[in-house]
């Protein structure tokens, strides 16, 4: 790995090494969380790199080759997937969901109901489109954000369990007996949009999404180290994953050792499965800040990436006036959604440095990256500690990345 000169790519080294500062006596060394790993790159070349804390509990430090569950930030991948099928022509993004998983026709909206009462619906006033599982506002949810009897049903059913008895089509099918929570195009939800996205892609594409993602995107990009499940000969660098139990601190939630990433799940989430590196991530961030290529891979189209990196909610709205989400991978105020990814649409209601047009996501176990057009500029970031709410990091990490810029 070359490491350019910050400097000369107009950044204060010292204002790069407080951020090192920040990361190692605020969070490692107070055991907050296990380990850190940030990587800023502009102009397409890696500018910072740092690594801090141990992989395993008791092991090793983290290095270039340690793998993190990314969890989240599978979603703008399973994204791009999607709209590589749009560029072929053989599906678009206002096409209804249910002329592709016609298990979703006929699909109403929650009126009433709970407990033992059967759920009474309400047609809803649109179709769910495919730009409504991109930009979350498919009235689908998630389980765990214990706030409607909807995903209620969800937990109850227990069929976003990866391991469990439901495999793609399966899952699909039983969403597809339970109501929206609102009409499509009518709010926003952080929701298992991307994975429904995931079966559209199986469909409309013929192929299995983890054959997909290889062929397609990774061993173009020559990400060698992004995938579903950890083959044995790279299970010895997955590192361990906590989680933040209140009153306890954090915990162990996974092993790398003995790793449920170590094997491929049944049902496989677009929108949430993928364990990476640093280093691979930096090359999904660094195709797409080149308008869809890389060294000569072409993976979408430059107009296409522009659509995407776009705000998509109704009337250009942004998620402080749209979002019903109890949590999400972003902050509300002046943050909007585009095809797969949160959108800076207003600097200053964001109340963070930044760029309008910049795009990101993030995910459970505390990783995020984001990308700056404007200043040609990106960022991942890795640690392994979920939730990703529990600590106001991203923030002061982007913070201090834009105030090092001279």
């Amino acid at each position: 790995m070359r490491i350019a000169d910050a400097a000369k790519h107009g950044f204060d080294p010292a204002r790069l090494a407080a951020i090192d500062a920040l990361l190692d006596e605020r969070y490692v060394a107070s055991g907050k969380l296990p380990n850190a790993q940030l990587l800023i790159a502009r102009d397409g070349e890696i500018v910072h790199f740092t690594s801090l804390g141990a992989a395993r509990e008791g092991g090793k430090a983290i290095d270039e080759s340690s793998l993190f569950r990314i969890a989240s930030m599978t979603k703008p991948i399973t994204s791009i997937a999607f709209m590589m099928l749009v560029e072929q022509g053989l599906v678009a993004v206002d096409t209804p969901v249910h002329h592709v998983l016609p298990e979703f026709k006929g699909i109403g909206v929650y009126e009433a109901g709970g407990g033992d009462a059967p759920f009474t619906t309400k047609p809803t006033t649109e179709p769910m489109r495919m730009v409504d599982l991109l930009r979350h506002t498919s009235g689908l949810t998630y389980g765990f954000q214990n706030r409607s009897n909807i995903d209620a049903a969800y937990r109850s059913s227990k069929m976003e369990n990866w391991h469990g008895n439901l495999d793609l089509d399966g899952f699909v099918a039983a969403l597809g007996k339970l109501p929206l929570e609102f009409s499509p195009g009518t709010a926003w939800n952080y929701s298992v949009s991307t994975d429904v996205l995931g079966a559209v892609v199986e469909r409309v594409s013929g192929m299995k999404l983890p054959e997909f993602f290889a062929t397609r995107i990774f061993q173009p990009l020559k990400m060698d180290d992004t995938f579903f499940a950890v083959p044995e000969g790279k299970i010895d660098r997955l590192t361990d994953c906590y989680t933040f139990v209140p009153g306890k601190g954090r915990v162990m939630y996974d092993r790398g050792a003995e790793s449920a990433w170590s094997r491929m799940p049944k049902l496989v989430s677009g929108g949430g499965g993928l364990v990476s590196t640093a280093l691979d991530y930096d090359r999904f961030c660094r195709m797409c800040l080149n308008g869809g290529e890389l060294d000569g891979a072409r993976v979408v189209g430059r107009k296409t990436l522009d659509l995407m990196t776009q705000n998509h909610l109704p009337g250009k709205s942004d998620l402080a006036a749209m979002s019903k989400s109890l949590f999400s991978e972003a902050a509300n105020a002046g943050t909007g959604f585009g095809l797969g990814f949160a959108v800076n649409v207003d600097v200053a209601r964001s109340m963070i440095p930044g760029s309008v047009g910049e795009y990101y996501w993030g995910g459970m176990f505390s990783t995020a990256f984001f990308i700056d057009p404007v200043e040609r500029l990106h960022m991942v970031f890795m640690t392994q500690m979920s939730p990703s709410n529990v600590y106001p990091i991203r923030r002061e990490l982007k913070t201090m990345i834009y105030s090092a810029l001279t």
